[in-house]
This record gives C-alpha cells, sequence and structure tokens, in this order.
C-alpha cells in the first residue's frame, strides 16, 4: 500500500514576504484553509506539517501543488503536472 498523495492546494507556488527570525508551518497535506501555511486540517490524515525558519527577511515561494521535492519550497515540479 503507497502512502496517500496530498491535496493539491494550486498549481502555483504561494510568494510569501518572511520575517528573519519568524517561524511558519507549511502545510503538507493541502487540506488547511490558510494555505500555505498549516491550520491543524492534517489531524488524522497521516501528515504533518513542515517548519520553515526564515533566516533573512524577503520573498519565498512555498510550494501549492504539494510535491516538491525541496519542501517547504517550490521547485516547480507543478509545470510537470
Amino acid at each position: 500500500m503507497t502512502d496517500p498523495a496530498p491535496r493539491m492546494a494550486r498549481t502555483s507556488p504561494f510568494s510569501i514576504d518572511v520575517e528573519a527570525g519568524k517561524t511558519y508551518w507549511w502545510c503538507a497535506c493541502g487540506q488547511s484553509a490558510t494555505q500555505p501555511f498549516c491550520d491543524g486540517s492534517h489531524r488524522g490524515s497521516g501528515f504533518s506539517p513542515l517548519r520553515f525558519d526564515a533566516a533573512e527577511s524577503g520573498t519565498v515561494y512555498f510550494c501549492g501543488c504539494k510535491r516538491t521535492a525541496s519542501s517547504p519550497l517550490c521547485d516547480g515540479t507543478h509545470r510537470k503536472l
């Protein structure tokens, strides 16, 4: 049996301005209503949010398709789906 695939939140990345020193929790299941961040919707799904610690302030592109190989950041996988 294979693990279930996460729900695709959207087919493009989320452009988010992050603040240095702040922690963000990326939604890995795709169910969160507060994409790209976790709202607890994963409970019971087998998925867990992924911690992202911003090293510097600036724009970060969080994965929206939930299939990136460089979670939580977009690696362009959405272009191949």
